[in-house]
């Protein structure tokens, strides 16, 4: 939940407290904190509550999609599957490095 602290919030704001040493409260207070300012700058509407949950449903499935979902194939590879009706891919999709 962002309900950290109020001692907290100005150094997780303005970089007084390092992201690595930041609790799963701040990574959602400073969350909360974009959202709040976004509503107040495009004003309370369905529109704006339809926008915030869009981007926020974006961002978390992007999110699995590039970091988790790999990080768990590596699991896989490393532990052994448990899902054993599921074949493995059989191709591997090249990494493309810009020019």
């Amino acid at each position: 939940m962002p309900y950290i602290k109020q001692e907290r919030r100005d150094p997780v704001l303005n970089g007084g407290i390092q992201p690595k040493d930041w609790t799963t409260g701040d990574l959602n207070f400073l969350i909360t904190v974009a959202v709040n300012a976004y509503v107040e700058g495009h004003g309370l509407s369905y529109a704006t509550i339809n926008d915030v949950c869009g981007v926020l449903s974006c961002a978390r499935d992007e999110f699995y999609r590039r970091v988790a979902a790999p990080y768990e194939n590596i699991k896989i590879d490393q532990n052994g599957d448990v899902y054993g009706f599921v074949e493995k891919p059989k191709i591997k999709i090249a990494k493309v490095i810009p020019a």
